[in-house]
């Protein structure tokens, strides 16, 4: 905890001497104080708060959908090394383009709203969660399939009860990654077609020229950001013990 708190108030003390030797006005760079009172205003004004909800919604709607999805595709594609050999040069494709490239589309598809935002937070998430998860079924050990087999397991038990919670310590890297990558396009999901969320609220302080107010929607991204990355490591440590084992 301190060497963290040091840390920020090392980053603060930086800031301000950029802001000082650098002769910046506030319009081109606000200095600390000046954003912490805008942060300060966003919570007393009751603003902020609608907008962290609804980031907050759009960031969970897209993350989870696309971990169930992605984890129920790489168990299944993990054992069909067949199958993976067709769709994996296909994901290979897919899977460095960025999500806001499938902005135009995904506004004709699903309009103005959440949708567009939730979406582009699914595509940012699956393929990490989906790699991750094909890669550590692969590498599974075999003692645990052959004991499978002799208790003469269903192909459902046999990934539910077997295959998934020894994969899990691999599949926690691609959580990891997943969240930071969607979290990232949260802001850029929120700029396309949305009139709400922090994203919307930078594009919109950037409009005003309230560069106090987007310095500040920034540090509430970041810590923000923070906060969720220790919530994963939280819920992996919690499968962990319940599983006996360690994630990676």
């Amino acid at each position: 905890m301190l060497p963290a708190l040091i840390g920020f108030v090392g980053l603060v003390i930086l800031w301000q001497v950029i802001v000082v030797v650098g002769d910046y006005e506030a319009a081109l760079l606000p200095p600390p104080i000046n954003v912490a009172k805008a942060l300060v205003a966003l919570f007393a004004e009751g603003v902020i708060w609608e907008h962290i909800q609804i980031s907050l919604f759009r960031f969970v709607s897209g993350y989870i959908s696309a971990v169930i999805a992605a984890i129920i595709l790489g168990l299944i594609l993990g054992r069909m090394v067949r199958l993976w050999s067709v769709i994996d040069p296909i994901v290979q494709v897919l899977r460095p383009v960025s999500p806001i490239a499938w902005s135009p589309f995904i506004v004709l598809w699903f309009g103005i709203g959440n949708m567009p935002a939730i979406v582009i937070i699914f595509i940012a998430a699956f393929f990490p969660v989906l790699l991750s998860t094909v890669s550590a079924v692969r590498k599974v050990d075999q003692v645990y399939l052959r004991v499978a087999a002799n208790f003469e397991l269903t192909k459902a038990q046999l990934l539910l009860k077997v295959v998934f919670p020894a994969a899990f310590p691999m599949i926690a890297n691609g959580l990891h990654m997943a969240i930071g990558t969607a979290w990232i396009f949260l802001v850029a999901g929120e700029m396309v077609g949305a009139q709400s969320g922090l994203g919307y609220l930078i594009v919109d302080s950037r409009n005003s020229l309230s560069l106090d107010v987007v310095l500040a929607a920034i540090i509430l991204i970041g810590l923000l950001g923070l906060l969720l990355d220790k919530g994963i490591r939280y819920f992996e440590s919690w499968v962990a013990k319940i599983w006996g084992g360690k994630t990676a």
